[in-house]
């Protein structure tokens, strides 16, 4: 009898590890995403969207991301299902992430240096082409770079804020932050609606478009990603030894703030 119940404790004893229940997001999210990229590519084709369609697939993205957010800091603040071991899981798995993003901007990368220092007979072998007229980089995208580099600086202010427990300037730092990416979108879209030229307009136009656009599309997602720790923030669910969210959101947020670095000295004042 002795035995059994040592065997009945080791099968409940609790582990380090967390294993997932099943959930509905990861397809749901899925499922939602194809008529959106649909909905994009309509869009760059110049094909007019039923608005309707267009407000419903984007409001079941939002709600099937919002719900896999809800769900993961249930299991992270209340049940506490991410233990240290799988905290460290969690920050190993972010950075195969990251390194896949970074793969993912090499390419494009790629595609515009091979353009420009080998530049075709279509393009009549000069970079940019002609019939191009690139954008001045001293205007709008020196401001965004220096937006950008604020916010990485407001960023790192929050982080050390919540390291000693400072929630009042950590709230203000990552509000700051916040906004920075939300201003660095407007002008990045003031900047599309006046550019003289557009991504169908040779490969300039189009690794242009290709690497702002995709860039974009990161601080956007970065900057969700930071309301979201905001919001956590000011639910108290970070400690001074347990954020894990927030530190994944600022390296993101760094990451996407050396990127441009490399875009703007890249595309902006070498590709020009």
């Amino acid at each position: 009898m002795k035995k059994l119940k040592n065997v009945n404790k080791a099968k409940h004893e609790r582990h380090p590890f967390h294993l997932l229940r099943p959930s509905p997001w990861p397809i749901c999210t899925a499922a939602t995403i194809a008529p959106n990229v649909e909905v994009f590519i309509n869009w760059l084709h110049g094909v007019e969207n039923n608005v309707t369609t267009v407000h419903f697939w984007g409001f079941a993205l939002v709600f099937c991301i919002y719900g896999w957010f809800r769900d993961i800091v249930y299991e992270a603040t209340f049940e506490g299902m991410h233990t240290s071991h799988v905290s460290a899981g969690i920050k190993e798995g972010f950075i195969l992430f990251m390194f896949t993003e970074t793969m993912f901007f090499v390419s494009l990368f790629w595609a515009f240096f091979h353009s420009a220092l080998s530049p075709s007979i279509w393009i009549g072998c000069c970079w940019p082409p002609k019939g191009i007229t690139p954008l001045c980089p001293m205007g709008i995208p020196l401001l965004n770079t220096a937006i950008l580099l604020s916010s990485g600086v407001s960023v790192t202010w929050a982080h050390r804020a919540i390291l000693i427990g400072d929630k009042k300037n950590s709230a203000h730092a990552l509000t700051y932050t916040i906004f920075l990416g939300l201003l660095f979108t407007y002008f990045q879209k003031y900047e599309y609606d006046n550019a003289p030229f557009a991504i169908n307009d040779s490969i300039y136009g189009s690794v242009f478009y290709m690497l702002t656009g995709c860039h974009g599309l990161h601080v956007i997602g970065g900057t969700a990603f930071l309301i979201v720790g905001l919001v956590r923030l000011m639910k108290n669910h970070y400690t001074t030894k347990k954020h894990v969210g927030f530190e994944l959101a600022a390296w993101y947020w760094h990451f996407v703030d050396i990127v441009w670095i490399l875009v703007f000295l890249g595309l902006y004042c070498w590709g020009a």
